[in-house]
């Protein structure tokens, strides 16, 4: 196992060394953006990936990683980037890892100072997820009160940065980028001044298209979804379901169906659209996605923060209180509901036949996208508070943990047999 022994505030300041391909071509295996290579969740079944392991067992590398950040790893080609936030020194960095020793390949600071002050106990200062396309990298920060959006090389320079939108903190922020060709989409809902959807150019980041957001706070991320034979982009929040043209920001179609605020990411099963929300209720919708506008059913369950996931048909959750749950995707009809153990923020992952899901506890149960009844395969422990999803790639999982022991700090594992 190799670890960074030295972690000076040099670390911040300095790339320690620098990528050695200009560009690097996407495989699906690879997680390459917040939920993956198609924004769902899914990971490619690839034969060897553990069912169990621990902090000894099946570990083959662990990394500290300085500061704090609750945005998961991005994986591409043999490199791993991921963010992160020193809150004393109030630097929001960048880091690249090489995918196969943890070693550190280079870290970019992309702000100092003027950190956004308040918020929700649980969120951090970097709580969203490295895009990358295989040129550059796309991250999104709170910082002086504005959410700015910025583009970096696979060596760690920054290329542009842009101010995507005014700010006002409530619980936080954790939305993340989304590339679609050659356009990079930047989101800010905010209470009290409204928010932003932004289509940005990829090149420079000059705005090419802005969509006005209602004035409540919301963190979800627009995902690329194809429904009713038609590719468009979803996401929910502020009262509203919104369907649009990432190119143009052109609406598709745009409907009331949701709550104020929502985190999850939406997931489709082809015809309709399914979102999340947890303020000022709890609710669960499914919307049809031919612009009818149709509500095909909801219903009450708490799944507030942990994005859900869609398999033949099938709607499986992991609730904020602990409960795995799987429901029919076409009528609501709850299938089976089983108490795991709680509380969970991060989204669960699957691969193949098999949905990895870790609470707060740094427990990650494996259990079957099973319809017909729950099945626990295995529970894993790995350190004391988890609140990145886990990321699987290849035959192996990437978890960031947090142990708070003597000072609370954060490791990036990879385990693998």
């Amino acid at each position: 196992m190799n670890e960074m022994k030295k972690l000076t505030p040099m670390f911040f300041l300095l790339a320690v060394g620098m990528a050695s391909a200009a560009s690097a071509k996407i495989s699906p295996t690879d997680w390459p953006a917040w939920r993956g290579l198609h924004g769902d969740g899914h990971a490619k079944a690839v034969e060897g990936l553990p069912l169990k392991w621990s902090g000894s067992e099946n570990v083959v590398w662990k990394m500290p990683i300085p500061g704090r950040g609750h945005g998961t790893p991005t994986v591409v080609g043999n490199r791993i980037y991921l963010a992160t936030a020193n809150e004393n020194k109030q630097v929001l960095s960048v880091l690249c890892l090489d995918k196969d020793t943890g070693k550190l390949i280079w870290a970019t600071p992309v702000h100092k100072g003027k950190f956004v002050k308040g918020g929700n106990k649980n969120a951090s200062h970097a709580s969203s997820a490295v895009v990358c396309d295989g040129t550059q990298l796309y991250v999104s920060f709170p910082n002086n009160n504005r959410i700015v959006t910025t583009a970096l090389g696979l060596d760690g320079k920054v290329r542009w940065q842009t101010a995507v939108s005014d700010y006002v903190i409530h619980q936080g922020f954790g939305t993340s980028p989304t590339v679609y060709r050659d356009v990079v989409i930047a989101k800010a809902d905010s209470k009290m001044i409204g928010g932003t959807v932004a289509g940005l150019n990829k090149k420079t980041g000059k705005v090419i298209w802005e969509i006005n957001r209602p004035k409540y706070p919301n963190y979800t991320t627009p995902v690329m979804v194809t429904a009713y034979g038609k590719l468009q982009m979803v996401f929910a929040g502020a009262e509203l379901i919104t369907s649009i043209d990432p190119l143009t920001g052109k609406k598709h179609w745009e409907f009331p169906g949701s709550t104020q605020e929502c985190v999850t990411t939406a997931v489709t099963d082809g015809k309709r659209i399914f979102v999340s929300g947890g303020w000022p209720k709890n609710h669960i919708a499914a919307i049809e996605a031919d612009g009818s506008g149709k509500i095909t059913w909801q219903n009450t369950a708490r799944v507030y923060v942990p994005s859900m996931l869609i398999k033949d048909s099938h709607l499986y959750a992991t609730m904020d209180a602990g409960f795995a749950t799987c429901w029919n995707s076409a009528t609501g009809k709850e299938l089976w509901k089983e108490r795991l153990g709680g509380p969970f923020f991060a989204s669960p992952v699957l691969a193949g036949n098999r949905i990895y899901a870790t609470n707060l506890k740094g427990q990650t149960f494996v259990f079957e996208a099973n319809p017909k009844a729950f099945k626990l395969l295995a529970t894993n422990q790995l350190g004391e508070e988890v609140y990145p999803s886990p990321v699987i790639s290849g035959n192996r999982l990437y978890l960031r943990v947090a142990f708070k022991k003597g000072g609370r700090r954060e490791w990036l594992y990879c385990i693998g047999k």
